[in-house]
């Protein structure tokens, strides 16, 4: 049995609720050191609030049937936000992170923060309308984004390649909060994709996740015993520095030589087609201006198979697949989740990152980590941040 304190107890009930799906008294009984009177006083202060409610009946064991309890998934509502360098994604989900609605919107020149605000106010409203809600039920908006943050103050730093000007120093919480009126909280994105998969693994016994994005960029976040793993520093995006070849190239004359994104990333990938292409090989592609040539070209040419195309695609995974053994053999997850932009292009990038990384791993009798696609997809960065403020709320 586990002591907690008085006063985060209710939380953590409410916490062990969330995560069980449903469960008796008796069974919380075994986790928490109350009494029987004080479990029932805070189980009665929690159904009379519709914090939680009663779901019904569980099998007797000999004597009358336990009442089982269960979360209530529509007390409030939740905003989940991604601000990335491609596009970014505003949905909305109940406590249960079932999603109710979502849209999403290219981060052009023209989406400066001021106007990412005025569309993430103007999309809630849409949203709230639509579902007949107050704007007093929602519980707060989690936000995503690529960093450097700091995520006490709620601002991102001096992130890089955004198309449009402004995004140094931008207070996004502060302005978020004062544009929807309720709070915003914030976070690396590829915390938040993880909090979201970790969300979608629940029950399946992953208690040491790693979550790997490979877009734009590479980002990485960890997670022992349903705890995030943070270090000194917001550095997120520092995994892609990570040397993978001592003799490698310094990518657009930035970071390490030889560093993971050099090999792995989608301006990576770009810019080696377009110097194949420039250098006279053959390739669908032929034809078209190299410069011109983006990454969604890319992926139309590998959907039909082409030979160029697929090359780079094959050694940019199989570099991917390196990287992951690096962090596997350090970190030691029992499982390992896939997502982002270049994992997603085509089955070939994650099954060839797969093979490659289980070929450089040290693999003892008792330890193989588990490999899976990003469940959540698209949404996982949003819905992970959407969680945070479930996970952050006082009850």
């Amino acid at each position: 049995m586990i002591a907690r304190s008085q006063t985060s107890i209710r939380k953590e009930v409410y916490q062990r609720i969330l995560e069980l799906g449903t469960v008796s008294k008796a069974e919380l009984m075994q986790e928490f050191a109350l009494t029987s009177s004080s479990m029932t006083r805070l189980l009665d202060d929690l159904t009379a609030q519709e914090i939680i409610r009663v779901s019904g009946l569980g099998s007797s064991t000999g004597g009358r049937k336990p009442i089982l309890f269960q979360t209530n998934p529509t007390y409030r509502y939740l905003l989940g936000l991604e601000i990335s360098r491609i596009y970014s994604t505003l949905a909305l989900y109940d406590m249960h992170l079932n999603l109710l609605a979502s849209t999403r919107w290219k981060m052009d020149a023209d989406m400066t923060p001021e106007r990412l605000v005025e569309r993430v106010g103007a999309e809630a409203e849409q949203f709230l309308a639509e579902h007949e809600l107050k704007p007093e039920r929602l519980l707060g908006i989690g936000i995503g984004s690529v960093g450097p943050l700091d995520r006490e103050q709620g601002v991102i730093r001096q992130p890089e390649f955004f198309a449009a000007s402004g995004w140094n120093e931008v207070p996004i919480c502060e302005l978020l909060e004062k544009r929807l009126g309720i709070p915003a909280r914030l976070d690396n994105g590829s915390n938040t994709a993880l909090l979201g998969e970790n969300w979608a693994l629940r029950g399946r016994s992953a208690q040491h996740l790693l979550y790997v994005h490979a877009g734009i960029g590479l980002r990485a976040a960890m997670m022992s015993e349903g705890r995030l793993i943070r270090g000194a520093a917001d550095a997120e995006g520092a995994v892609g520095q990570m040397i993978i070849a001592t003799d490698g190239p310094r990518f657009e004359g930035r970071g390490n030589h030889g560093a993971w994104e050099a090999f792995v990333s989608v301006r990576a990938l770009e810019h080696r087609v377009r110097n194949q292409l420039k250098i006279g090989r053959p390739s669908l592609l032929t034809g078209r201006h190299p410069d011109d040539i983006t990454f969604a070209d890319l992926t139309e040419a590998l959907d039909a198979d082409d030979a160029l195309v697929k090359e780079q695609f094959t050694e940019a995974a199989a570099y991917l697949g390196i990287g992951l053994a690096n962090l596997i053999n350090v970190l030691h997850p029992d499982n390992v989740v896939l997502g982002g932009p270049l994992i997603e292009a085509h089955p070939l990038v994650y099954e060839t990152a797969v093979a490659t990384a289980l070929k450089n791993i040290a693999r003892g009798r008792q330890y193989s980590p588990a490999f899976s696609l990003a469940e959540l997809k698209e949404n996982a960065v949003a819905a992970g941040a959407a969680f945070m403020l479930v996970q952050e709320w006082a009850v």
